[in-house]
């Protein structure tokens, strides 16, 4: 049920909305009906002791058992009979779509121990009473990035233990974030006006590893919490989706699909960080070069407009003339389009420091030179080839020497631009219809059609 449709309830100036609220089950579900309502009553709600002088109704369910699942649908459906709007919640709402089938007309359901999810749905059918400090917060919340574009973390922390990295050290193991949650948040960036979600973490592919995939719910409707689930439910959204530090899993294979079906946008930044089978042991990294030779090849018959963005290190400690022409070979056939290079810098705590054979620093550096150099033929190639094609920007900038905009093909801040000179009809966020003209290193050059 949309909001329009459940802006008929209106609250008298200067009275707080009342929320009936109704609890079955174990001890278990009593503390999530506590979670909740303080979390209502620290809002401003109030708590309506009967059906008739509630705003909204939430029925805290059982589904243990099959009496308690008979007990709690007759439950929504007496508060429905009563009162007319429900929101569903706990752990009946975990087990398939047994309420939408039975109550189709509740205005939303969440599964157990998802008092902030309640909230949300609160807030979209019964909005909070006016804070004179919170609600100087914009709904989108403060944020650093231009009104078009945001950044949405996923999750904190990493599994993993790179030789060359302390983040697990700093922000712990992987959490990843309840999948209702960032969906919620998606939605209300999008609703603020952001035309581009750019989706970050430590370890992005690895999203619900730690929760061992659990379902959430988002409007409703349950949601695993994975990574190819929270793509399809983003590309719902009718917004740019770009992913960001995705790690080399099978499973990224499943994304691209999407990709190739418009669902979110054909880019990948891929960390492969090497591609010497021995300077990658070292550095405890995933995959051999050959193996991702492979998977790259198959993304681009499954999706040809794919852009792959990585970054490597130089100068790795061991690394020999050999490690390094491996990796150079490596780019030669991989042909990604945007790359990134660091030489190797110790980093204190980080385990490589211990490895024998650090390069000098100049030889670090000048490896670094010279694949930059390697990738900027490769990409002035790629980009040479968009030459005359007609796609989709985003305008992120338009100033007295015409338009900075960016195809799906570039992030923001790290790749390159599609730039019309002398271009002024635009306004940033406007999505416009250009045709490539000419291209060099890093940069397309356009003009509207």
């Amino acid at each position: 049920m949309s909001n329009e449709q459940n802006s008929g309830i209106i609250i008298p100036a200067g009275a707080a909305p009342r929320v009936g609220f109704v609890s079955l089950g174990c001890p278990k579900a009593g503390s999530d009906a506590e979670q909740i309502l303080t979390k209502l009553r620290a809002e401003g709600y109030e708590i309506a002791p009967t059906y008739d002088g509630a705003d909204l109704v939430i029925v805290n369910t059982c589904g243990f058992i099959d009496a308690a699942v008979e007990e709690s649908l007759d439950a929504i459906g007496e508060a429905l009979s009563e009162n007319g709007k429900v929101i569903v919640t706990g752990c009946l709402g975990a087990k398939g779509d047994i309420v939408q089938t039975t109550h189709p007309s509740v205005l939303a359901v969440t599964g157990p121990h998802a008092a902030d999810e309640v909230m949300g749905h609160v807030h979209t059918h019964l909005p909070k009473p006016h804070d004179p400090y919170v609600d100087l917060v914009p709904p989108a919340g403060v944020r650093l990035t231009p009104d078009h574009f945001a950044y949405l973390k996923i999750s904190e922390g990493c599994n993993h233990s790179c030789t060359f990295c302390i983040i697990p050290s700093l922000r712990g193991p992987l959490v990843s974030r309840p999948i209702g949650d960032v969906l919620k948040e998606a939605e209300a960036l999008a609703e603020s006006g952001v035309k581009e979600l750019l989706i970050i973490s430590q370890d992005t592919s690895a999203y619900g590893v730690d929760v061992k995939y659990r379902t959430g719910f988002w409007g409703g409707r349950p949601v695993k919490t994975r990574l190819k689930e929270l793509c399809e439910a983003l590309g719902e959204l009718g917004i740019w989706v770009r992913l960001h530090y995705v790690y080399p899993y099978p499973s990224v294979d499943d994304l691209i699909p999407l990709m190739a079906e418009g669902k979110i946008l054909p880019y990948l930044d891929i960390p492969f960080q090497h591609a010497s089978p021995r300077i990658l042991k070292a550095m405890r990294r995933p995959a051999s070069a050959e193996n991702v030779l492979e998977r790259i090849a198959k993304w681009r018959s499954i999706c040809p407009d794919i852009t792959i963005r990585s970054t490597f290190i130089t100068g790795f400690p061991g690394e020999t003339d050999e490690d390094f022409e491996q990796l150079l070979q490596f780019l030669e056939t991989a042909r990604l389009d945007r790359v990134g290079c660091f030489p190797y810098s110790p980093v204190e705590g980080a385990e490589a420091n211990e490895l024998a054979g650090l390069p000098p620093l100049e030889v670090r550096e000048e490896r670094r030179q010279v694949l930059m150099e390697v990738q900027a033929d490769i990409s002035a190639e790629k980009l040479a080839a968009k030459i005359d094609r007609e796609m989709t920007v985003l305008v992120d900038a338009v100033d007295d020497d015409g338009t900075l905009a960016r195809s799906a093909g570039e992030a923001p801040e790290i790749d390159g631009l599609v730039i019309l000179d002398g271009f002024h009809d635009a306004e940033p966020g406007d999505f416009i219809q250009v045709r490539i003209v000419d291209s060099d290193e890093h940069d397309l050059y356009a003009e509207p059609i």
